[in-house]
């Protein structure tokens, strides 16, 4: 599905059936820049502006977790001027925003691997991470060196290490057991998932916990995103039914 109207009118999301948890693939920051002339760099700048109007936007709307898609696995893969200016920019907003964090009450949680992230920027997440861990008003997961399938085999190598250690039994794997692994742990599966750049496909995004999420796909690029658009797709996602494999005669509840 490819929504790009943006006229909302004077609708607004019903507060009893708004998602608990929207995750969002943040694209088209490099092709924004480029249709305008610019070196791909200021996209990803800009993309930071559209970072804070959709914090405040969850904030406003009562969301309670948001999980944006930074940095993918694949990304190692782009230029290195692209990728360290990535990384720096991941430092400088970091700083930039830790005291606002804290002051709104918003709880940071990065997801992915660290262990090819630059030392500095590691240590900058483990001290949000610290100072913020007891915020509740809004927790803010990013998916940094985040892949999918790179989540799912670590948690199945970490699961058969402590089958092999006698820590689990064979026929104690299940979906909640496994899920227990996953770097998202006690964070609750997207009930809405929003791509932007209106290119339709999850690029090995949440692939675990985006089963049985609602999707919409916008055709504005990362940095216009706007407060308007997030309220075009909360009201998408309310004009849903949920069904969760459910017949539609059965009662599922939606929110």
């Amino acid at each position: 599905m490819s929504d790009s109207s943006t006229s909302t009118g004077t609708l607004s999301p019903d507060p009893a059936h708004m998602p608990l948890h929207v995750a969002i693939i943040m694209d088209g920051n490099g092709r924004w820049a480029q249709k305008r002339g610019w070196e791909r760099m200021r996209g990803h700048q800009k993309g930071v502006d559209a970072v804070r109007r959709t914090v405040q936007g969850c904030m406003d709307y009562g969301v309670r977790y948001l999980t944006l898609y930074a940095f993918s696995t694949e990304n190692w893969k782009r230029s290195t001027a692209e990728v360290s200016g990535l990384m720096l920019l991941l430092k400088t907003t970091l700083k930039a925003e830790l005291e606002s964090f804290h002051k709104n009450s918003i709880r940071l949680k990065v997801i992915g691997r660290r262990d090819r992230l630059p030392q500095d920027l590691v240590a900058l997440i483990e001290e949000a991470e610290i100072k913020t861990k007891d915020n509740t008003a809004l927790t803010l997961v990013v998916a940094l060196d985040y892949g999918g399938r790179d989540e799912i085999a670590r948690a199945v190598s970490n699961l058969a290490q402590d089958v092999l250690a006698g820590r689990m039994a064979c026929g104690d794997i299940g979906e909640a057991s496994i899920a227990r692994y996953l770097d998202t742990v006690e964070v609750p599966d997207p009930d809405l998932v929003i791509r932007t750049s209106d290119v339709v496909r999850v690029s090995n995004f949440l692939l675990w916990q985006a089963a049985y999420s609602e999707f919409v796909f916008m055709d504005v690029c990362w940095p216009d995103f706007s407060k308007e658009h997030f309220l075009q797709a909360l009201l998408s996602y309310q004009g849903r039914e949920r069904r969760f494999g459910h017949d539609k005669a059965q009662d599922v509840p939606h929110g």
